[in-house]
C-alpha cells in the first residue's frame, strides 16, 4: 500500500458551532485533489459538544478522505498540534486553524514549497502577496508588537511566526515535536482557552537544525467569533518567548539535535 500523501491536522477546543462546517470544507477540498490524504482533529478537551459533533460526522462520511478524532485532556493548542503531528504517518503534515481562518485552498501553496525541497512551508499574513480581512486595529498591533518582540529575543527572522497554517515533511515534525519542551509529553493541564508560544519553539529548533523553511504568503479572515483576550494571552505568550531564549541560551536544546540537520 502506497504512503499517504497528506494528513491535515486540526487542533479543536470548543469548536461545537464551527466544526462540522470545517470538515465539509476540508473534506470537500481534499476530495477533489488527485493525492491522497486524511484529516485529524485532535480535540483538546472541549467542554461543548465538539467531540460528539466529530464522532456523528465520522460515523456518517466513510468516503475518502478518511477523518480520524484523537481526544486530549486540556493542556493548550501547542500540546494538541503536537499530537497531531507525532499520529501521522503521511509524507507531508500541515496543521491548520479550526475556523479555517487561512482557507483550506491555500494548501496547495504549502505543498507546492515542500514539494520544491523546502522541509517547512509557513503560513505568513504579512508582506507582497498576503491579505488579512476584517482584523480589528488593536489586535493587528498588538501581534507586530508580538513579532518585534520575537525577533529581539530570538534567532527567528519571520515576518509572521503565529499564523495557523504551517506544513512539514514527516520526518521534520516529527524530530521538531518529539523535542519541543514548553508543551510536551509532560505539559500540565490547563482551564480555559490558552494562546501560546508553541510555534516560535517550534521554529527555532527548526532554525538551530538547519531544516529549509519558506515564507508563504497566505490571505487570512478575522473571525468574528474570536474573543479578545490579549490582556490574558500576552503575558503568556510573552513567558513563552523568554522560557525560548532561556532554554537556547543554557544549551537545552542541543540535547538530542540530529547529528545530520537537513539538506545534508
Amino acid at each position: 500500500m502506497s504512503q499517504l500523501f497528506l494528513t491535515v491536522v486540526i487542533p479543536a477546543y470548543n469548536k461545537e458551532q464551527q466544526i462540522q462546517a470545517t470538515l465539509e470544507t476540508v473534506t470537500a477540498y481534499l476530495g477533489k485533489q488527485e493525492y491522497s490524504a486524511s484529516i485529524l482533529v485532535v480535540d483538546d478537551g472541549s467542554s461543548d459538544g465538539t467531540r460528539r459533533v466529530v464522532r456523528s460526522y465520522i460515523e456518517q462520511n466513510d468516503a475518502p478522505p478518511d477523518v480520524r478524532l484523537i481526544e486530549n485532556d486540556h493542556r493548550g493548542r501547542g500540546y494538541a498540534v503536537r499530537t497531531g503531528m507525532l499520529a501521522a504517518t503521511s509524507k507531508y503534515i500541515l496543521f491548520t486553524d479550526a475556523d479555517l481562518a487561512t482557507p483550506i485552498s491555500e494548501t496547495g501553496k504549502m505543498i507546492g514549497s515542500l514539494e520544491a525541497g523546502h522541509d517547512i512551508a509557513i503560513g505568513t499574513r504579512e508582506g507582497i502577496g498576503a491579505a488579512r480581512a476584517n482584523e480589528p486595529y488593536l489586535r493587528h498591533l498588538a501581534g507586530r508588537a508580538f513579532n518585534l518582540i520575537v525577533r529581539l529575543f530570538t534567532s527567528l527572522d519571520y515576518h509572521d511566526t503565529q499564523c495557523g497554517f504551517k506544513g512539514f515533511r514527516r520526518e521534520v515534525a516529527h524530530d521538531l515535536f518529539s523535542r519541543v519542551r514548553l508543551y510536551g509529553e509532560d505539559a500540565k493541564p490547563l482551564k480555559g482557552r490558552a494562546i501560546t508560544g508553541f510555534d516560535v519553539e517550534v521554529l527555532h529548533l527548526a532554525v538551530q537544525a538547519g531544516y529549509r523553511i519558506e515564507e508563504i504568503p497566505v490571505h487570512w479572515s478575522y473571525r468574528a467569533g474570536r474573543r479578545p483576550t490579549f490582556l490574558v494571552d500576552a503575558p503568556r505568550m510573552l513567558a513563552d518567548v523568554l522560557k525560548v531564549r532561556r532554554m537556547a541560551q543554557h544549551g537545552t536544546y542541543k540535547e538530542g539535535q540530529p547529528e545530520h540537520t537537513a539538506g545534508q
